[in-house]
């Protein structure tokens, strides 16, 4: 003999229906809820494609760039090239070529005499190693850089930074003709 199976439980009847508000309630937060689950990740690969798409936009200016270009080179190319610009420069411009044997980073900026010195030693030289009168930037690199080192155009004062490689050789030419806002070049040569 089988015994018939109830259909309701005795839980069943403990828990009243849903009310219209309690409903309404949870079918809003579900909404909130896969509005999240997809909204979010999708701002998130509009935002990542802008971003990308910008980043593209600048690569493809400075590639394309023939001559100095006036802005600051990213913290990784003055990490790479070991050129420490000093804080609070200004007129900062550069320009990097390459080719398979050199990579070659050329920047000018404007800073105070205490810039000078913090950014001689960065380097890994001094004021005491510049030899006045003394321009170290060959005219080939000048000329790629459009720099003019002629006499009268500046009160020169130069030195070179050999290093080992793979680390770079920095020529640096500082214009003392205003010694409180020295001008510095650099032509900073990396080889892989």
């Amino acid at each position: 003999m089988t015994v018939p199976r109830q259909s309701t439980s005795p839980d069943d009847s403990a828990h009243p229906p849903e009310d219209r508000r309690h409903m309404l309630r949870r079918r809003w937060l579900t909404a909130i809820i896969i509005v999240l689950l997809v909204g979010v990740p999708a701002g998130y690969l509009v935002i990542s494609a802008e971003q990308s798409r910008d980043s593209g936009r600048d690569k493809e200016a400075e590639s394309s760039a023939t001559s100095l270009r006036e802005t600051w080179p990213s913290q990784t190319k003055r990490r790479v090239f070991e050129v420490p610009i000093p804080p609070k420069s200004t007129d900062v411009a550069y320009y990097e070529t390459s080719n398979w044997k050199t990579s070659r980073l050329f920047v000018q900026f404007r800073t105070t005499s205490g810039g000078l010195d913090l950014f001689l030693e960065g380097v890994g030289t001094s004021r005491a190693k510049l030899h006045d009168g003394v321009v170290t930037i060959s005219a080939r690199d000048a000329a790629t850089a459009g720099w003019d080192f002629s006499a009268g155009q500046g009160d020169w004062a130069g030195t070179s930074h050999p290093q080992k490689d793979p680390q770079p050789t920095q020529d640096i030419t500082v214009d003392l003709s205003d010694t409180a806002r020295p001008t510095v070049y650099v032509v900073s040569t990396a080889t892989p």
